[in-house]
């Protein structure tokens, strides 16, 4: 069986996100300059590794507020934040409540609607990717929902050294967790943290 990742960049006081996301503030308020990604961007090389391994998953899960600021039924024209050629290169199960036709993309990546939750995405996602690893992309809320079901065999923190006071918190109503600490790498920019239950 395939193992579960999850990769998410934080704040030092747990945020994923700041509070009112939206098309213009897709990250939150605090984060107009996505400082929590800066890492991934502007030094990316000096992260390489990190960024590999994200982008090195056979298939991915991650929330509809990951993939669109609207709500209720879909705006067909929408297509991901991440214009039309994503860096999945995967099958990607977005967790909805409003049924979309899947949704193929250039370079590879196939955007894949599930309205019958969170266990039903993973078998999923299980089973598009075959001996490779699936990856909680995110956000918190979705990344909480597989925390909570310890179905997360590596959780991977990239730290960022400022702090948000509101938002979107990763281990929010969840309890009962134990991790062992595997790797820590500090740069200038994020410390990443890889934990294993």
């Amino acid at each position: 069986m395939s193992t579960v990742t999850a990769d998410i960049a934080v704040s030092l006081d747990g945020f994923a996100a700041g509070p009112n996301q939206s098309e213009q503030l897709p990250f939150g308020e605090g984060l107009e300059d996505e400082q929590l990604h800066t890492w991934m961007f502007d030094h990316a090389e000096s992260n390489r590794a990190e960024v590999d391994a994200i982008l090195g998953a056979g298939a991915y899960i991650m929330g509809r507020n990951m993939f669109s600021p609207g709500r209720g039924d879909w705006d067909l024209s929408w297509r991901g934040w991440w214009g039309p050629e994503p860096p999945y290169r995967a099958p990607v199960f977005v967790l909805t409540h409003h049924r979309r036709d899947p949704l193929e993309m250039d370079g590879g990546t196939t955007y894949i609607f599930v309205t019958d939750g969170p266990e039903s995405a993973l078998a999923q996602a299980r089973e598009a990717a075959g001996d490779a690893r699936v990856s909680i992309a995110g956000g918190a809320a979705t990344l909480n929902q597989y925390l909570a079901r310890k179905a997360v065999d590596e959780l991977r923190l990239h730290i960022v050294p400022i702090t948000l006071g509101a938002g979107e918190r990763v281990f929010d109503g969840v309890t009962g967790l134990t991790f062992g600490l595997h790797r820590v790498r500090p740069t200038d920019h994020v410390v990443h943290m890889t934990l294993r239950p």
